[in-house]
C-alpha cells in the first residue's frame, strides 16, 4: 500500500507531465464520473441509508441529482470556461494580445464532510477536474459511503491523477502536513486546523462552513404554506444541513399561527409516529446525538412540538421550541439537527438587527414580500419564501462570508480550482512609441506616455 507521500509524488508527476491539460482528458474524466454515479446509484443510496438512515428520495435528490446536474453543467460549458478572456487595451498596447488565461493549480486536496458525504465530495471534485490532480479524503464518520468512494473512484477515474485517502483524524492531520496547491474543506469542526496547516505552506484554501442561518417570517404570510417549506428545509436529512434554517424570527401573532401549522405539516409529512416513518433520517453518531440532546436539555424555551428521542436509534423527533431568548443555549452554536427554536420579535427591523448581531450566516431566509431584508443583510446566500433550494442551482455561487471563504458550484467551481493568469503577448512593432518610456526622461515624453496609456487614447482611436 502506498504511503501518503508516494501518492502525492505519483499525482504530482502526472500533473507535471501535462496529461490533465487537454480538454479531451477533462471531458473523459467528467464523463466517467457521470457513468460512476449512474452505474452505482443503488449502492450509493444503500451506503447513505447505512450511514444516516437517509431515505432514498432524499438520497437521490441531494446526493445523486445535484451531482448529475453539476456534471451536465460542466460538460456543457467546459469549452467556454476554458477560453481566454480578452481585456480592453489602450494605445500603448493596441497591437498586443492581452487576455486572462485559466490555468490549473496543480495537486489539490478535497476533504469531505459526513452529512452529504457524496455530494459535498464529488461536486468540488468536478471543479477540480479543471485540469488538476486531486487527493480526495471522504469523512470516516459516514463509513459506508467512505468505503464505497474508496472502491469506485479508482475504477472510473485516472489512477495517476486522482487518489482517495481514507482514515480518521490522525490520517487527516498527517495528510495536511504535505504541500498542496489548493485545499478544499467542508465542515465547521476543524476548519481552523485546516487553515493553520495550509498556512505553513501558504496554500490557498476554500472553506465551506456553516453557521446559524436565520429565517425571518413577517407580513401577510400563509402559515400553512410557510410551514410546508420550513418543515421540509429544516428537517431534510434530520436537520443535518449547513444551509438548513437554524432559527425563526417572527411576531407573537405569527408564532401563534405557525406552531399549529408546523405540528399539522409534520404529521402530514411523516405520520403520527415520526420515528416509524421511512422518510426521517437519523443523527449520524451517538456523539452527535448526545450533543443535540445537551442543547435541548439546556434550553430555557418551551418545547411545543416533538421532543421525543431514542438514544439507541439515534433518533430525535422534529422539535419546535418557543419562548427562546437571544442568549439561550439553542442560540449559542449552529444546531445542525432537528431542533427549531422560534424567537418572537415584533418588528422586522429588530429581527434584522438580531440576525446581524450573529456571525454572517451561510444562508439568510425571509418568508415575506418585504425587499428591505435583502438590502439590509449580509450572508453567503439569500432565498426568499423557501429554504435550501438556492444551493441546488449550478449557476449560483455557493459559499460564505464569515462562514468560510471561496465559492464553488458550476462555473464558480471551475474558477475555484483555476489560476487566472494575466498574459500580454507583444511583438516588435511601435518601437518609436515604446521609446517614450526610455531615458533620458523629459516632461514631453511623460506627457505623451500618460496619453498613450490612458483608456481615453483607445476610445479616440
Amino acid at each position: 500500500m502506498e504511503s501518503q507521500s508516494q501518492v502525492l509524488e505519483r499525482l504530482r508527476t502526472a500533473f507535471e507531465s501535462g496529461v490533465t491539460i487537454p480538454e479531451k482528458f477533462r471531458r473523459t474524466q467528467l464523463t466517467n464520473l457521470m457513468t460512476m454515479i449512474k452505474d452505482n446509484e443503488e449502492q450509493i443510496v444503500n451506503a447513505l441509508h447505512k450511514d444516516l438512515t437517509k431515505p432514498k428520495f432524499e438520497a437521490i435528490l441531494s446526493e445523486v441529482e445535484i451531482v448529475m446536474n453539476e456534471l451536465h453543467c460542466a460538460l456543457g460549458n467546459l469549452t467556454s470556461w476554458m477560453q481566454p478572456e480578452y481585456v480592453s487595451k489602450n494605445l500603448a498596447t493596441k497591437l498586443d494580445e492581452c487576455f486572462v488565461r485559466k490555468e490549473p493549480l496543480g495537486v489539490v486536496l478535497i476533504i469531505g464532510p459526513w452529512n452529504y458525504p457524496m455530494q459535498l465530495l464529488i461536486v468540488p471534485l468536478i471543479g477540480a477536474i479543471a485540469a488538476n490532480c486531486a487527493v480526495i479524503k471522504p469523512s470516516e464518520v459516514s463509513a459506508a459511503t467512505d468505503n464505497l468512494i474508496m472502491e469506485l473512484i479508482p475504477k472510473y477515474l485516472s489512477k495517476d491523477c486522482y487518489a482517495v485517502v481514507s482514515g480518521g483524524a490522525k490520517e487527516t492531520q498527517a495528510l495536511l502536513t504535505n504541500r498542496f496547491d489548493h485545499i478544499f474543506y467542508t465542515s465547521q469542526a476543524v476548519a481552523r486546523v485546516v487553515l493553520q496547516a495550509a498556512a505553513v505552506h501558504l496554500t490557498p484554501v476554500t472553506l465551506e462552513l456553516g453557521g446559524k442561518c436565520p429565517c425571518l417570517i413577517y407580513g401577510r404570510v400563509n402559515a400553512t404554506a410557510a410551514a410546508h417549506r420550513l418543515v421540509w428545509s429544516k428537517f431534510f436529512n434530520a436537520g443535518q444541513s449547513c444551509v438548513a434554517p437554524d432559527y425563526v424570527l417572527c411576531s407573537k401573532a405569527t408564532c401563534d399561527a405557525l406552531v399549529p401549522a408546523l405540528r399539522q405539516v409534520l404529521e402530514d409529512f411523516y405520520g403520527s409516529d415520526i420515528q416509524k416513518s421511512p422518510d426521517m433520517s437519523r443523527i449520524v453518531t451517538p456523539k452527535h446525538w448526545t450533543r443535540l440532546m445537551g442543547l435541548l436539555n439546556r434550553t430555557k424555551g418551551k418545547v411545543v412540538v416533538g421532543g421525543e428521542h431514542d438514544e439507541k436509534d439515534r433518533y430525535i423527533a422534529p422539535t419546535v421550541v418557543v419562548d427562546v431568548a437571544e442568549d439561550d443555549a439553542l442560540m449559542e452554536e449552529e444546531i445542525f439537527g432537528p431542533i427549531l427554536p422560534i424567537l418572537t420579535i415584533e418588528s422586522l427591523e429588530e429581527s434584522i438587527k438580531l440576525a446581524k448581531r450573529k456571525e454572517k450566516p451561510l444562508a439568510f431566509y425571509v418568508f415575506s414580500d418585504e425587499s428591505s431584508v435583502l438590502e439590509n443583510s449580509s450572508s453567503g446566500g439569500f432565498c426568499s419564501n423557501d429554504g435550501i433550494v438556492h444551493m441546488t442551482l449550478p449557476g449560483l455561487p455557493f459559499g460564505g462570508v464569515n462562514s468560510g471563504f471561496g465559492h464553488y458550484h458550476g462555473h464558480w467551481g471551475f474558477e475555484a480550482f483555476s489560476h487566472r493568469r494575466a498574459v500580454m503577448l507583444r511583438g516588435w512593432a511601435l518601437e518609436r512609441l515604446n521609446a517614450l518610456r526610455y531615458p533620458p526622461y523629459s516632461d514631453e515624453k511623460l506627457s505623451w506616455l500618460r496619453w498613450t496609456t490612458s483608456p481615453k487614447s483607445c476610445s479616440i482611436m
